[in-house]
């Protein structure tokens, strides 16, 4: 990017490739730099006219926020003027002013890792709060004082959790004291940001201490409070597993049974396997009961806590389809515990595969997950349980076409067969053939046909 950083010093303005890039640069994470952040001491219509006839394609959508986008060379790039901004106590969106100074940009950025900056066409390293230094110690520290960091832009404490995970640091022992005392402020914050710093936590390679440094500080109480309340108080009369430690368990396994990207039918990251290892158990809290002799009940927290996690999905702005599926997932996520040790019927498995739909893959695998029990002989009968319905699965599918599961006619022939217009007892007669095809498995089209003349003569007698 030399030429770009000759042609803004030629135009009289300062440019510095600044943040991740740099950061990344310096980790030696070299497949992340498509993305390339810039800093320059030009405005917007300044820059704008520098990259007129050097970039193939120029984009002006944040231009208010003093950004402009383009791309050269296979690189996507963005370019915002030196500026500072911060929240206004009682605003979801930040106040934006320019800057005149490179080292006044970097002080307000969220970490000292990504407050270096390589000013160009000299290529200079620039580091006035000890990044490089905090990067060879792999720990986070804000360049300004963490509370004013964290009052000026609350999100950065969510930050801090998820660039833990990606990047493996510590966070400054001040860093956690300052997201503790100011956590009711991320409260301001558009639930659509704490989405997006969330769901980055969570594609993380191993968010299990994101998601703990959130609990520990009182974040998660504001954002995501289903989980701290799994902290299931234990007391000498009622022992019972621990839910939160079991959740975050489930969650590692659910990654760990991930497929490699572009392999299988789960490929890591998978955002709805993780949500719904996170939310699997969130309805149990609600449904628990201490029961004669010492035991404790969830009873229908599947069902419960698939509620919940509606609600919570939904106030984070998710989408419905990712909702849905997620939800879908919470509510069926006990369903193979009823298998046992191979009871179920032929019938059974086609219901289950059904209800299951295009989320079987990763039922099945959020099963697997969710055994967290150290007796290695009741793991080992759980996984051969799994193997084996998985084995039926695969041979009725082969048997039968069980992934298109549909009745044997369809729904003009069974108006030709009845006589039927559209209408309700089409429905009906459709879902009828829908139970006879799961009960018996596919028929020929003659005995499919006597079924249904049985079924509407009883109807109608």
């Amino acid at each position: 990017m030399d030429s770009l950083g000759r042609r803004f010093a030629d135009a009289g303005h300062e440019i510095a490739l600044v943040g991740g890039p740099v950061r990344d640069g310096l980790l030696g994470r070299m497949d992340r730099l498509a993305d390339l952040d810039f800093t320059t001491s030009a405005r917007p219509p300044q820059i704008l006219a520098v990259l007129k006839g050097w970039a193939e394609a120029i984009w002006d959508v944040g231009i208010d926020y003093g950004t402009v986008g383009a791309t050269k060379d296979g690189f996507q790039l963005e370019i915002t003027t030196y500026r500072s901004e911060a929240y206004d106590p009682d605003s979801r969106k930040p106040d934006v002013t320019y800057g005149d100074s490179l080292e006044g940009d970097l002080r307000r950025r969220d970490f000292t890792v990504n407050a270096m900056a390589v000013q160009l066409p000299d290529r200079t390293l620039v580091d006035p709060y000890g990044g490089l230094v905090d990067l060879q110690r792999r720990v986070l520290r804000t360049p300004a004082a963490p509370a004013q960091s964290f009052t000026d832009d609350p999100l950065r404490m969510l930050r801090a959790a998820r660039f833990a995970v990606q990047l493996d640091f510590t966070v400054a022992p001040d860093v956690v004291d300052a997201m503790t005392e100011l956590a009711p402020r991320i409260d301001i914050v558009s639930a659509e940001r704490v989405q997006g710093e969330l769901v980055k936590l969570l594609c993380a390679a191993a968010p299990r201490a994101g998601l703990r440094l959130l609990v520990d500080t009182g974040l998660a109480t504001r954002v995501l409070p289903e989980l701290p309340l799994l902290q299931l108080e234990i007391d000498e009369h009622h022992r019972h597993k621990d839910v939160y430690e079991h959740t975050l368990t489930v969650l590692e396994q659910a990654i760990d049974l991930e497929d490699p990207p572009g392999q299988g039918q789960v490929p890591s990251p998978d955002l709805v396997l993780r949500l719904a290892a996170l939310m699997h158990d969130v309805g149990k809290p609600r449904t628990r009961r201490f029961e004669a002799g010492g035991g404790v009940s969830f009873h229908h927290h599947e069902v419960v806590g698939a509620k919940i996690t509606r609600k919570r999905m939904q106030a984070l702005r998710f989408s419905s389809s990712i909702t849905d599926d997620v939800c879908r997932l919470v509510e069926l996520h006990l369903r193979f515990h009823g298998y046992g040790t191979g009871e179920w019927t032929d019938s059974a498995v086609r219901r289950f595969v059904r209800d299951a739909g295009p989320l079987l893959a990763r039922l099945l695998l959020l099963t697997r997950a969710d055994c967290t029990t150290r007796n290695k002989r009741r793991a080992a009968q759980l996984a051969a349980h799994i193997d084996d319905l998985e084995a039926r699965i695969a041979t009725l599918a082969e048997q039968e076409g069980l992934a298109a599961l549909r009745p044997d006619l369809d729904g003009e022939q069974i108006m030709a067969i009845l006589g039927l217009t559209p209408g309700p007892a089409v429905g009906r007669a459709y879902r009828f053939l829908m139970d006879l095809r799961l009960d018996r498995g596919p028929l020929e089209p003659a005995a499919a046909e006597a079924e249904l003349r049985r079924w509407w003569a009883d109807q109608s007698a």
